[in-house]
Formats: structure tokens, C-alpha cells, sequence
């Protein structure tokens, strides 16, 4: 009787027995059996109902990531429309920045954040005035130790929205250096942050590619042997070795598709993007 009921049985009957007693039995099946659609379809409504609930919640989701990003955007190309002499720095060094890490072999989420922590890296210096800011020539004692405060206020700025309070990190660190020489910590090693050390190699890659009214724009070719010469100084000497791998045609190809302002690369794009293959021109 045991092995019955572990097949599917759902009632018994003892002979001899009476008519009466199979009239119950057979209800008993009956109404076990319409329970049992009842419950299947149940199951079935309920399952479409999660289903199409959680389509709505990814895709209210990634409305609001976009929203988000859109967000992210418009701070960074703010800081770019001040100082036009930085023009398209965020959106370029962002490029390069994921290209590196990429080529670490980071991705999803992680990237995602190392992008955002790039591309506002600068955020900061919005609260430095103009006669700092946008002074042509050499920043006095006084006035470098006011531009330096913008690492510390661009993470203030940054950590207070929940989303990004990983990318605020990147911002309070991209100014520190390898060897423990940078500001505003003297952070050394891995004490900075993966993302921050990535976008220090992109950063100075940009500087030096990038007119500037006292210098005329060197080569990329130029930007990696000074970024070679300070691996370990400067710069996390394992990040420089895979940096050196990549073909410098991949650089002054991002920084063409990354264009100027009024050419604005979507934010789905620059906080998504998709994977840039060199493996042609390697090969």
C-alpha cells in the first residue's frame, strides 16, 4: 500500500466493500483531480505573472541605469565646457581607461564602475575658481595646493550618490602614484585602487597626446616609452606590461571615434560599450 501511495495513489478501498464506499473514493479522485488542474494552472498564471513583472523591473531598471548615465554625462561634460583647453579629455581618457582594462581581463560591473570613476575623475574641480582653473601660466605654491583639493572634493561630491560610491574611490585616488610620491594620501601599491591605477596610464597617455597652448601634441609612440620610463615610479609596473601590448593604432583609433564636443558619444555607449577587438591588427 506504502509503494501506491509513492506512485500516485490517492485512496484505497478493502474488499470486500460497498457501493456507498466507492461513491466516496471515486469523488475523492474526482475532486483530487480538478484541485490538481486547478493548482497546475494556478502555478502557470503565477509563473507568467512573475515573469512579466520581472521584464518590468529589468526594464524600469535599466531605464533608470541609463538615467544614471545620462546623469554621469552631464557632470563630466560640464567640467569640459569650463576649461576648453581640456576639451573631450573625460570622454577620451574614459576610452582608454576600458581598453586597459579590458585587456586585464575586467569586466561587467567592475568595468562599468572603472568607466564612471574615469570619466569623472575631475568632477572636483568645479568648486576651483576660474583664476586657478583656467590660469595660462604656472600655478603659484598657494594656488597648486587649492587645485589639489579637487581629488578630495570631487569624492565628497561623488560618494553621496549610492550608485556610484565605488566609482568615488577612483576620483579620490587618481591623482596618487605608484611609489607613493602622488596626492592627496601618498597612497602607495595596491593600496590605490585597480581603477585608479588603470586611469593614471590612460590619463597621462591623454595629457601627453593633447595640444596645450605652451606644447604642441606628442606622438602616442612618444606617451608609451615616458609611461615605460616611469613603470614603478608612476605607474603599477604590471599594468604597464599589458599596456605595451596593445598596439598603438588602437589608441588613435579610440581617440578618433571618441571625437570632439558636439560629437557626443551616446552614454549606452560610453558606459556600455562594446568590446573593441584588435586581434587583426596584432596579428
Amino acid at each position: 500500500m506504502t509503494n501506491s501511495f509513492r506512485r500516485g495513489a490517492i485512496d484505497y478501498l478493502l474488499k470486500p466493500f460497498e457501493r456507498s464506499q466507492l461513491d466516496i473514493v471515486v469523488r475523492r479522485a474526482i475532486e483530487h483531480g480538478v484541485l490538481k488542474r486547478q493548482n497546475a494552472l494556478y502555478r502557470h498564471s503565477l509563473e507568467e505573472l512573475v515573469s512579466a513583472r520581472t521584464s518590468r523591473l529589468r526594464e524600469t531598471l535599466q531605464d533608470l541605469e541609463r538615467s544614471y548615465d545620462i546623469t554621469i554625462e552631464a557632470m563630466g561634460d560640464a567640467l569640459d565646457l569650463r576649461d576648453e583647453e581640456t576639451e573631450g579629455h573625460s570622454r577620451r581618457v574614459t576610452a582608454y581607461t576600458i581598453e586597459l582594462a579590458r585587456e586585464l581581463g575586467l569586466g561587467g560591473e567592475e568595468l562599468k564602475t572603472i568607466s564612471r570613476g574615469a570619466f569623472l575623475h575631475d568632477i572636483g574641480k568645479i568648486a576651483t575658481p576660474d583664476s586657478i582653473l583656467l590660469k595660462p601660466g604656472r600655478l603659484t605654491e598657494e594656488e597648486t595646493l587649492i587645485m589639489r583639493e579637487h581629488c578630495a572634493r570631487g569624492y565628497e561630491m561623488v560618494r553621496k550618490i549610492p550608485f556610484l560610491l565605488e566609482a568615488s574611490l577612483i576620483v579620490h585616488a587618481h591623482q596618487e602614484q605608484f611609489d607613493g610620491s602622488g596626492y592627496p594620501r601618498g597612497l602607495r601599491g595596491d593600496e590605490i585602487p585597480l581603477g585608479a591605477r588603470i586611469f593614471a596610464i590612460a590619463d597621462t597617455m591623454d595629457a601627453m597626446t593633447s595640444d596645450r597652448p605652451y606644447r604642441r601634441a606628442r606622438s602616442f609612440a612618444d606617451a608609451r616609452e615616458e609611461i615605460v620610463r616611469c613603470s614603478g615610479q608612476q605607474f603599477d609596473p604590471i599594468l604597464v606590461r599589458v599596456f605595451t601590448t596593445i598596439p598603438l593604432d588602437v589608441w588613435v583609433d579610440l581617440r578618433s571615434e571618441v571625437g570632439k564636443r558636439g560629437d557626443r558619444t551616446a552614454p549606452s555607449k560610453l558606459f556600455h560599450p562594446t568590446p573593441y577587438s584588435h586581434a587583426a591588427k596584432v596579428g
